[in-house]
């Protein structure tokens, strides 16, 4: 029979408040020389973050922008793509990835992804280009690297750019068959990633960057992001208005250094989820791709059913443990994007997926008498369907 338990309260998805109470006395001195220096638009904090995070990721160009979304269209906009170009994306993803694309007038082209990695599938995207296919979009989700061998070999072959969404999996690496080891958002032309204060490496509130070794494009995206400027006044491009505040640039080099050692509780408590939930029948754990690391933004379990789902996922809110469904409807069938035609079933995969998934709290303080309720909650829930079957 199951236990009972009293919940160690709160139990919370993430847990910044903790984060940031262990780093209050150097957040409270960044926060009060920024407003001291009062350069609170492009000041040194930017330039200096950009800098320190290059050498973390194995020394790329890294431009900050406004946030991971404005990343994703500037991405695009460097590629100076003509009108209707079509940008294969994966249609399990969070809708910022389409959103870039319909924005700037391009025409998202939806694939299927992986049941293991949930990254494109390589063979569902090679099947996709066409004489107008101007980029691959490729998602590193949850934490793990897209399969950038075959996604690269494509690109390359095709001559069509790749760019990488690693929003989700900042400091994560992929291995090459080679045994060339690059980070994720390094490998294609362009690489995004998001500082929104949920990802593993937060801000205080919006930020985003992009990564690319050509030094050319690197100036581009610069100009972009700063109404498509080569000094003031002087606009070469059409751009946006999408810089990272200095404010947040202070608090991100504050946050950097300890991002290493979060991502290694973060885990640390993905082995204990497996160790813990690796012989339930009818619940399948997290896959790992030897090539690629995980740096584990979101622990998702998937589901044998989507009812079985639902009916987890009420348990847990009942008995205090938050969880969260990333994402319940494939991007493909948002009313936002009817237009592209897409029916249901089109991609099994990806629908499938938003049917059954479900995320786990995760986050690099996470107790572990939290972590063991949460575990024996789901042990429990499994023990009843068992008696009852």
């Amino acid at each position: 029979m199951p236990t009972a338990l009293v919940p160690p309260a709160p139990i919370r998805l993430l847990d910044l408040a903790a984060q940031h109470a262990a780093l209050q006395p150097a957040l409270d001195d960044t926060l009060r020389a920024v407003l001291w220096e009062a350069e609170f638009i492009n000041g040194p904090a930017v330039a200096a973050f950009a800098q320190e995070l290059s050498a973390c990721l194995g020394d790329p160009h890294v431009i900050p922008c406004a946030n991971g979304t404005d990343a994703l269209q500037l991405a695009l906009m460097s590629l100076n793509l003509p009108p209707q170009a079509e940008v294969i994306v994966p249609a399990f993803t969070y809708v910022a990835t389409a959103e870039a694309a319909a924005l700037l007038g391009l025409c998202p082209v939806f694939v299927d992804v992986l049941p293991t990695t949930f990254g494109l599938d390589p063979v569902a995207v090679e099947a996709a280009i066409t004489p107008r296919t101007g980029a691959i979009l490729a998602v590193h989700l949850f934490g793990q690297c897209a399969d950038l061998e075959a996604l690269k070999q494509i690109s390359t072959q095709h001559a069509i750019p790749l760019i990488e969404d690693s929003a989700q999996a900042i400091g994560a690496t992929y291995r090459f068959a080679d045994g060339l080891e690059m980070f994720a958002g390094t490998v294609g032309e362009v690489g995004t990633t998001s500082f929104f204060p949920a990802k593993n490496l937060g801000a205080l509130g919006d930020g985003g960057a992009l990564f690319t070794r050509d030094a050319a494009r690197a100036a581009t995206l610069g100009q972009l992001a700063n109404h498509g400027q080569t000094r003031k006044y002087h606009h070469q491009h059409v751009g946006l208005n999408s810089r990272l505040d200095t404010l947040q640039a202070a608090v991100l080099s504050l946050k950097l250094p300890h991002l290493p050692a979060w991502t290694a509780a973060r885990q640390r408590i993905a082995a204990r989820y497996d160790a813990a939930l690796g012989g339930v029948s009818g619940l399948r754990l997290p896959h790992r791709d030897p090539q690629s690391s995980h740096v584990f933004h979101q622990y998702t379990l998937t589901l044998s059913t989507a009812p079985q789902r639902d009916q987890l996922q009420e348990y847990l809110r009942q008995r205090g443990v938050p969880s969260m469904v990333y994402y319940p409807v494939p991007v493909h069938l948002q009313p936002a994007y009817a237009y592209l035609g897409y029916p249901a079933g089109q991609f099994p995969v990806a629908e499938e997926l938003c049917r059954t998934v479900l995320s786990l709290p995760i986050h690099p303080l996470l107790p572990e008498a939290q972590l063991d309720y949460i575990t024996t909650t789901i042990r429990d829930f499994f023990a009843l369907i068992r008696a009852v079957a």
